[in-house]
């Protein structure tokens, strides 16, 4: 062989080479989006990330935040992302549509979502009181909209007597029921405490724990988690494991300190001005943090419940729930 050719053939080892690890890089470049990362609900997606458990599995994950789960679930169906932190109850409104995602990694087992109600209007004592109302939800179709549509149809409300209005979370919330654009809203903390604490709402559905939920909801409602399409899943399985045993860890980290000593990982523009409120409402709600990531056996059946109560789209198919969720890769978490 001529020098020439070996260094041709060098080269284009050299390059084969680069090319490799270039494809196991982008293996592990995964890009989650967030239905709000500031929320306490997805808390576990940023503190993973500030804890450095992302890259002690070797992966680079980006995240992204969108206002409501309802965005974050159209751009994993359009395959810009490879997973939403989001409520599982997408995975069963989906595959009603023929599409399917599973969760991957349950984060909780309650919504950790209440429904205030604005003290302008003492009138609204329950949800039966919704009819000619505007509720806030974070957008239409999101999760808040279908646990607001669930407890209107069960307290006799049409869902035509009353309307969703899409305000987002935190300031666009509060501006919202400041000006009575909406006259009770569901929202998640850290906006529940800033409402309560200057007196403008007050407390209608408790749902940040699971006692709350199964109250409202009839049993434990496995809310927020990880949820990817299922071919994804299926073709992806180690890349899969290495962001169980990241989440896994953040949900044993989450169970084992004090809401003071999480706060004191998450970027400080979370508190929104109010540390002290953001770590006692933080105590108050992370039992509805699973420990392990594990779907609760009963979980399921509620929310396929909650869905049948007023989706025409859930209503009346017939749902595998086992092919909703998976826990294979939390189970083999490290």
């Amino acid at each position: 062989m001529s020098a020439f050719s070996k260094a041709l053939s060098s080269t284009a080892l050299a390059l084969v080479a680069v090319a490799s690890v270039s494809a196991v890089h982008a293996a592990d470049k995964i890009t989650i989006v967030v239905g709000g990362y500031e929320k306490q609900i997805y808390l576990p997606a940023k503190l993973t990330e500030r804890l450095g458990y992302f890259k002690d599995e070797g992966l680079d994950v980006d995240l992204i935040n969108e206002a409501a789960g309802v965005d974050a679930e159209n751009e994993l169906l359009a395959g810009q992302v490879q997973g939403v932190v989001g409520f599982y109850d997408h995975c069963i409104d989906l595959q009603s549509k023929g599409k399917f995602v599973e969760s991957v990694v349950q984060f909780s087992r309650a919504p950790g979502e209440v429904e205030l109600v604005s003290t302008k209007h003492p009138e609204i004592k329950s949800p039966a009181d919704f009819k000619g109302k505007n509720l806030g939800v974070t957008g239409l179709g999101s999760s808040t909209n279908f646990l607001t549509q669930y407890m209107a149809v069960k307290s006799g409300v049409k869902l035509g007597e009353f309307t969703s209005v899409p305000v987002g979370a935190g300031d666009t919330f509060i501006a919202a029921m400041q000006q009575d654009q909406i006259q009770a809203g569901m929202t998640t903390e850290p906006t529940i405490t800033r409402l309560l604490k200057t007196g403008q709402a007050a407390v209608l559905v408790d749902m940040r724990t699971v006692e709350g939920a199964k109250a409202a909801l009839g049993g434990t409602y496995p809310a927020a988690s990880l949820y990817m399409a299922t071919d994804y899943v299926e073709s992806h399985k180690d890349t899969a494991q290495k962001l169980a045993n990241a989440f896994v860890k953040t949900l044993k980290y989450i169970n084992t300190h004090t809401g003071a000593e999480i706060a004191a990982e998450m970027p400080a523009d979370y508190y929104v001005g109010d540390k002290e409120g953001y770590v006692k409402a933080l105590d108050a709600g992370k039992g509805m943090f699973t420990p392990d990531g594990v779907m609760p056996e009963d979980g399921p059946a509620t929310v396929l419940a909650v869905l049948s109560g007023f989706s025409k789209n859930v209503k009346g198919k017939t749902i595998d729930l086992t092919k909703t969720y998976t826990t294979e890769f939390v189970k083999a978490a490290k």
